[in-house]
């Protein structure tokens, strides 16, 4: 393992008269530091610009892009910059939010001595031999659940227009899109079907997202041709179909339209990426969406890579990476590059976005795909308005071969930015497959991007990790494997509290509420587990 640090640059980003202030409440410069014993009108009061700059960077000149607009008439200009999942109900999207760091966060009272299945929900299984291999049922990668607390007017509003509804529909939800190609609503309390499932016609590996705007819209994609067509889907939850379905997209640069990423609503506009290489931008009504404009690139000497993992956001700018290693910032207003960096293989795991003294930081990793049987897994650490490198991480991997296929190593977790004790860290699972099958636990440092611990996993583990507070402030860190493990370590220490084998292979990630989890496993089964 070899660590490469860089020293990062102080770079200005806007000529206007704004002073960039801290978003994080228990820091500030004394530069702004207010005497509360001056006259009122000698107080000056900073303000943070709601939208970044227009501007691109240098290592935009690495890339070949086209921009089309469809829509002319609407302005593509961001109505502004909220984050409308803050204060959703629940669990709308892949990680909970457009900066990707899971604030969803679990809580006990004490140290975890078990877990315990609360109730496990059982899907179809999908028999149908593919090109692609069987892909029965349960979830697959990322295959995230999406929880929904729903109001009382909701509920009623349900009821009346809803048939599909069962005798156990109630306020607490879990939707999850299964790998036998339905689309599934599960009473959070009872484990019992809250609706009908829905069709959706082929299988969905990856995670939906629930509209925040709460106008009934579900946003999917299909990940496997059973059947063609395959594309993406708007799922009107009060008439309980599929009311829009947005198809093989003849003018992607890359042929191949399978949607594993989780969208996002920001400023007015929905954001789709998709495994073909495209970036979507549609305006969004109630049962459908326009497409606005659309972003194609790939690096001036490669060709188009696609994206399984979800954008995140920041402000104005979206992140992307693909499976030719790119990490791109684009103007959200536009669809123009900002920054470009190479980050060398394929890069399925979500950026995350985390701000320190106000200025937004990116952490990624990548697999080792095109390396050929011995490779790096690169992770690393960006200034988020820049581009610019603040570390990097190199761990070895190998590819292993099982039944016939070849399993790459590295980096297929989305990261998990430590809070509490643990506010220095971040953690992360990775598929070293040395020996086969082996995978590791990391907590790696924010500042230098040093591993701080390493630990052995029964099983190489795709799934991401998420958070437990206990009442003292101190962060334990819930993982699962591939064989069906689940882990919980002291995050400060890595000391593993429990291992416990539950289910078949959790691919899936997992949400946590309270001291609850629901993850789905390969297979068949959607659990919800209690830690004791």
């Amino acid at each position: 393992m070899k660590l490469i640090g860089q020293t990062l640059s102080l770079v200005i980003i806007s000529a206007a008269a704004f002073i960039i202030t801290s978003c994080n409440a228990n820091t500030q410069s004394n530069d702004t530091q207010t005497d509360t014993t001056a006259p009122v009108d000698s107080i000056v009061v900073t303000e943070e610009p709601e939208f970044l700059p227009d501007t691109a960077y240098p290592s935009v000149e690495n890339l070949k892009y086209d921009i089309t607009i469809f829509d002319s008439l609407t302005s593509g200009k961001l109505s502004d910059t909220k984050d409308l999942y803050a204060d959703a109900p629940g669990i709308f999207t892949f990680r909970g939010g457009p900066m990707r760091n899971t604030p969803f966060c679990g809580h006990i009272d004490s140290v975890p001595t078990d877990i315990d299945i609360a109730w496990a929900f059982e899907t179809s299984y999908d028999t149908v031999k593919t090109s692609f291999g069987t892909w029965g049922g349960g979830t697959g990668w990322t295959g995230q659940p999406l929880y929904v607390e729903w109001s009382d007017s909701m509920m009623q509003k349900f009821k009346q227009e809803n048939d599909s509804l069962t005798e156990n529909f109630g306020s607490k939800e879990i939707i999850v899109s299964s790998l036998c190609g339905k689309l599934y609503f599960i009473n959070y309390e009872t484990g019992k079907a809250s609706r009908k499932p829905i069709d959706v016609r082929n299988p969905i590996k990856g995670t939906g997202m629930i509209d925040p705007a709460l106008n009934g819209n579900y946003y999917i994609g299909q990940g496997i041709p059973r059947k063609r067509p395959i594309g993406a889907m708007v799922v009107d939850l009060f008439k309980h179909e599929i009311t829009h379905f947005f198809p093989e997209d003849p003018n992607a640069w890359r042929n191949w339209s399978a949607y594993d990423a989780s969208p996002l609503v920001v400023g007015g506009f929905l954001f789709r990426i998709g495994e073909n290489g495209s970036v979507y931008k549609y305006t969004r009504e109630k049962g459908s969406i326009k497409l606005h404009s659309t972003l194609r690139y790939c690096k001036k000497d490669d060709s188009a890579g696609g994206m399984e993992s979800s954008m995140a956001v920041y402000k104005n700018y979206g992140y992307t990476t693909d499976n030719h290693g790119n990490i791109l910032c684009i103007n959200l207003d536009n669809l123009e590059p900002v920054w470009h960096y190479d980050n060398h293989d394929d890069t399925d795991a979500t950026p995350v976005l985390e701000l320190e003294d106000g200025i937004p930081y990116l952490y990624s990793g990548c697999e080792m795909d095109r390396q050929g049987g011995e490779g790096i897994s690169y992770l690393v650490k960006l200034n988020a308005l820049t581009g610019e490198r603040i570390w990097e991480q190199r761990i070895e991997c190998k590819k292993m071969i099982l039944g016939g296929k070849h399993f790459d190593g590295g980096m297929y977790a989305t990261m998990l930015p430590g809070i509490g004790n643990c506010s220095d860290l971040l953690f992360t699972n990775i598929c070293t497959n040395d020996p086969p099958a082996a995978g590791n636990f990391y907590a790696i440092s924010k500042t230098t991007g040093e591993i701080v611990y390493s630990k052995k996993l029964k099983h190489y583990a795709w799934s991401s990790p998420v958070a437990i507070m206990n009442d003292k402030g101190e962060m334990l860190v819930l993982t699962c494997d591939c064989v069906g493990h689940v882990y919980i370590f002291d995050g400060k220490t890595g000391e593993i509290l429990i291992t416990k084998l539950i289910g078949i292979n959790f691919e899936s990630s997992p949400i946590v509420i309270d001291n609850h989890i629901v993850i789905g496993s390969r297979g068949t089964d959607i659990y919800k587990l209690t830690i004791r």
